[in-house]
């Protein structure tokens, strides 16, 4: 009868050949099969030696591929490094065997820890000893615990799943050191799904490079090897960040400015460009719109797919690191913004990623997005969260990277965030809040905290959710700062109303002062309020030319003057007309006319102006730096108010909302003494009428009797 049993060498080549083997140090390597005293794999090769000491040694072929060295032959290799030289139709080979290098697993307090994942998954360039030799090359590991079986491909091994298998390690981690790959080598991973089907390649989660499309590819990249100049600003003086006066340039990289050509400005460009200008116009920060790896530019960043990778387009993450050293020689810090919320759909990223949703619920009413078309993380599940927390602090570690502004936090808070009834799936006790990524939150916030203390962390969330800039001690989220979406939504439904109608909504301009100490907040102009059709922030304004510029210079100024951080995406200061492009730069042709002059100017005179004035910053989160002087006279469209400092400094806050010159208008002051001018948003050098209130202002039986320049900001001075 014929033997149908199969040979076992023929089981294991099959899998190989298949690129099938999820344990390869069980089949490769010295002394792995009972019979052997070295196994190595080389598909397509027909001659096999290993070179060992100074011994060239010729493999036995026993199937396609497989190449073995019998015990029989009488040669150990126990602590003897080897090179293995396969020999082809066309061409040769010599490399070390990365199969002879086995203690690869990283130490498990390290790979669950966030403050040291990230040096351990992805790919790591590294040594290791072996037979009185250091070998160098890239470690890699992958986590994908539903995967049947996972190779490392790349240039240096021509895409071949075949000819890296991973090894299966404890609690569904994958890995294999490959000697001599050096840093800038592309490589992917090729998983095989729990059936055994191959799935789409993958690009790696924790890469720190990435290519551009077509490849996707990731690349192993040096960490260390950047040298870093900002020892200066790295030892400042720690202030508590809601004490300094922070005003936040919103900027998206890829069309602040162009090259000539229409190019993208590379990091090292942008910094050659974009440094001189925010130091000129008085900016302490610069807050990026997200960088990390993106596959469509369209998306401006919020659909991430290399959250450890700098996008390549403008450059390497060196050229990264080089700007934020600029960034930082010159006084300037830099804020990332960061995407927690949803990641996108595309083949080579996390969707799918073993062939079950890793990182998102697969039920839709939790793990998909519909505003987005993107999925959303499973905050509950140990590795998302420790993917998400690494990631954190690896910009704050690895980049420098001075807070983080978290997008799109009530879509993380909310179970039915955009949905409708029976779209979505309430938590344990029956309501909306969705515990795990309110748990998450706290969780990154106190690991960047405590890690990096003079690091902020700001909230894009438009909810009235209690407790988001509260310590987590006391039941908050933690954050140091919150976007104040109110005042945003609020000051600009009222500003874009004719002046003749402004009396009508006065109570939309005073009602964020309500709630303005409720949180540790930003006064945001962002992107969002330049996009899909809602025009640019002068052009929102009523009115001719010169009523548009006026009541856009008595806004800024009215801005400046409120309680709260600062922010303005980029444009909004040389009232740019038209409505943000991606695909072209700021309408930088307008300088050359008075009128974006004057915007300009003013922009940089406020700035100076908040950061110089401890009154304007010192208690921007403290009520007792703000009183009203008049807040009800609707009538005329004016307010006014004082901010105070730690030292009872004051500076006197009015803003005429009509364009009506106001002689003779008196405001109740409870000190004496007089009040000095600091700053008119109608002056000429900012394009305005030229009127002004007197350069000096008595309080005369507890008041004070000015001029009010037309749909302008005043800023005065008390002195005793």
């Amino acid at each position: 009868m014929p033997d149908n049993t199969i040979n076992p060498t023929t089981t294991i080549t099959r899998q190989l050949e298949g690129a099938a083997c999820s344990a390869p140090f069980s089949v490769l390597g010295p002394s792995a099969l009972p019979e052997t005293a070295l196994t190595v794999w080389q598909p397509e090769a027909v001659r096999v030696s290993i070179i060992a000491g100074n011994q060239s040694i010729a493999l036995t072929r026993k199937e396609s591929g497989l190449f073995v060295l019998p015990l029989e032959a009488g040669f150990s290799l126990d602590n003897l490094l080897y090179r293995v030289h396969a020999e082809y139709e066309q061409g040769e080979h010599t490399y070390v065997d990365p199969y002879q290098f086995r203690d690869i697993a990283p130490a498990a307090e390290n790979v669950h820890n966030p403050v040291t994942a990230y040096q351990e998954m992805g790919a790591q360039l590294c040594s290791y000893s072996h037979g009185g030799e250091s070998v160098s090359g890239t470690r890699f590991v992958v986590f994908a615990p539903n995967a049947s079986a996972a190779s490392v491909i790349g240039d240096f091994n021509q895409w071949d799943g075949r000819r890296h298998p991973m090894q299966r390690l404890e609690n569904g981690f994958w890995g294999l050191f490959v000697p001599g790959i050096e840093a800038g080598a592309t490589y992917k991973f090729e998983l095989k799904d729990g059936l055994g089907n191959r799935l789409a390649h993958k690009a790696d989660p924790w890469g720190y490079h990435a290519d551009q499309y077509p490849s996707f590819a990731s690349r192993v990249y040096d960490q260390s090897a950047y040298q870093w100049q900002d020892e200066t600003w790295q030892n400042r003086p720690f202030t508590p960040p809601h004490k300094q006066p922070l005003s936040f340039y919103e900027l998206h990289a890829g069309s602040w400015k162009r090259n000539p050509d229409g190019d993208f400005l590379t990091y090292r460009e942008l910094a050659a460009e974009l440094i001189p200008y925010l130091s000129e116009m008085g900016y302490t920060h610069v807050e990026l719109m997200p960088v990390s790896e993106y596959p469509f530019y369209g998306s401006w960043g919020y659909q991430p797919v290399g959250l450890f990778a700098p996008t390549s387009r403008f450059g390497t993450p060196d050229d990264f690191k080089y700007f934020v050293d600029c960034c930082h020689q010159a006084g300037i810090g830099v804020v990332l913004d960061w995407v927690p919320a949803h990641f996108p759909s595309d083949d080579h990223g996390l969707a799918n990623f073993d062939g079950t949703a890793l990182y998102n619920d697969p039920d839709p009413r939790r793990g998909w997005h519909p505003d987005w078309n993107s999925y959303i993380y499973d905050y509950g599940r140990p590795h998302v969260r420790e993917f998400l927390a690494a990631n954190a602090l690896f910009w704050l570690d690895c980049f420098h990277i001075d807070g983080l502004r978290v997008d799109a936090v009530a879509s993380m808070l909310y179970l039915d965030y955009s949905r409708n009834h029976g779209e979505w799936i309430p938590n344990r006790d029956g309501g909306n809040h969705n515990y795990d990524a309110i748990s998450l939150l706290r969780w990154v916030n106190e690991e960047v905290y405590r890690h990096h203390p003079k690091a902020i962390t700001i909230a894009e969330e438009s909810t009235a959710f209690p407790g988001v800039t509260q310590p987590t001690y006391n039941g908050g989220l933690g954050f140091g700062f919150k976007w104040n979406m109110g005042w945003m939504h609020d000051s600009l439904s009222y500003i874009k109303e004719e002046p003749v109608h402004r009396k009508y909504h006065h109570g939309t301009l005073t009602f964020p002062l309500v709630y303005a100490f409720s949180e540790n907040y930003v006064l945001s102009l962002s992107h969002d309020e330049v996009v899909y059709g809602k025009g640019s922030i002068h052009n929102k304004m009523p009115g001719d030319e010169w009523q548009k510029a006026a009541n856009l210079r008595a806004y800024l100024g009215y801005m400046y003057g409120q309680p709260g951080k600062k922010l303005n995406f980029m444009g909004t200061e040389i009232g740019q007309t038209a409505e943000w492009n991606h695909d072209s730069q700021l309408e930088w042709h307008w300088m050359q006319y008075e009128k974006h002059q004057g915007v300009q100017n003013l922009v940089k005179d406020l700035n100076n102006l908040y950061r110089t004035e401890p009154a304007l910053y010192e208690r921007d989160c403290d009520p007792s730096g703000f009183e009203w002087r008049m807040m009800d006279d609707a009538d005329l469209s004016v307010i006014a108010h004082e901010r105070l400092d730690d030292n009872g400094n004051r500076i006197l806050v009015i803003s005429n909302f009509t364009p009506v010159v106001r002689e003779g208008y008196r405001i109740v002051s409870p000190v004496e003494g007089r009040y000095e001018l600091m700053l008119n948003t109608d002056d000429a050098r900012y394009w305005g009428s030229g009127i002004s209130p007197e350069q000096t202002v008595p309080v005369k039986n507890g008041q004070l009797s000015l001029t009010l320049p037309p749909l302008a900001t005043v800023f005065l001075r008390h002195i005793q």
